[in-house]
């Protein structure tokens, strides 16, 4: 028991150790968006000597953070809604269809999660220019549609073939058929993994980079807060302290959904896994 309880306090303080190692660049970033510049350049590890908010109502101001947030809000929400109404009906008949047609369709829609997006986003800013895509923040928030749905119709298929086909029949049976058996009896069941998906993918549209950069960069009224974020960073000069405060105000809203929503990633794909 001794010997157990000393390897299990030993484990604890190493997850606290590596724990403390990934979130010191955050920490570094939060405390330093209250410095000013002179202080950011004399020691950017030591703590501010005096703690202003200075910086975040220049931000808020200089980047028109209300507009960004909405911005980021619209393509969010766009995506996430996209990437859940078609990735669960596709991997629930997916799932039911069994069939060689069927299982090769599940790897070709899966397999370009193996594909980095670098190498096709040239590909994807043509077509996206060509469909009248680009320059728009409902334009850019259809487009994770695709890029998402990969991930998670994985995530949906396997944790589809764990409820039972009982109640697809015992639906029919009460005259349910199509989107409305799946909508209705089907979909409700669905709501860990779903949670999980959701936590994902507002964390990775919310907070991307690239694909922004691509679309919506052209103007300001389109750009996200993680482009805002950039724009302090010149070529000869960076305004360090703004950069990183922008920074801060670009990921807090994204860490305060993972933060309410966390324990649903960890149970949505467990069950998954495991119904699966």
């Amino acid at each position: 028991m001794a010997g157990n309880k000393t390897a299990r306090a030993a484990l604890e303080i190493v997850m606290i150790a590596v724990a403390l190692l990934f979130l010191y660049p955050i920490i570094l970033v939060f405390y330093n968006s209250f410095k000013s510049f002179g202080e950011v350049m004399r020691d950017v590890i030591a703590l501010p000597h005096q703690w202003t908010f200075a910086n975040y109502s220049y931000v808020w101001k200089y980047i028109d953070y209300p507009k960004l947030f909405v911005n980021n809000v619209v393509i969010t929400a766009l995506g996430l809604a996209g990437i859940i109404l078609i990735s669960s009906v596709a991997a629930y008949k997916l799932a039911r269809t069994k069939s060689k047609f069927s299982a090769l369709l599940y790897m070709l829609v899966i397999i370009p999660m193996l594909i980095p997006f670098q190498s096709i986003m040239v590909t994807v800013l043509k077509l996206a220019q060509n469909l009248h895509l680009a320059g728009s923040v409902w334009g850019l928030g259809l487009q994770y549609w695709g890029l998402g749905a990969p991930m998670a119709v994985f995530i949906y298929h396997g944790f589809v073939k764990g409820v039972p086909k009982e109640l697809d029949e015992s639906g029919m049976i009460d005259g349910a058929t199509g989107f409305s058996l799946f909508f209705r009896i089907v979909f409700p069941l669905l709501k860990p993994v779903t949670a999980t998906i959701a936590v994902i993918d507002v964390m990775w549209i919310w907070n991307d980079f690239l694909l922004p950069l691509l679309m919506v960069n052209g103007s300001p009224d389109t750009k996200t807060l993680t482009l805002a974020a950039y724009s302090f960073v010149g070529q000869y000069n960076t305004d360090w302290q703004y950069t990183m405060t922008a920074v801060v105000m670009a990921v807090l809203p994204s860490i305060v959904v993972f933060i309410l929503l966390q324990k649903h990633i960890v149970k949505g794909v467990t069950a998954g896994a495991v119904k699966g």
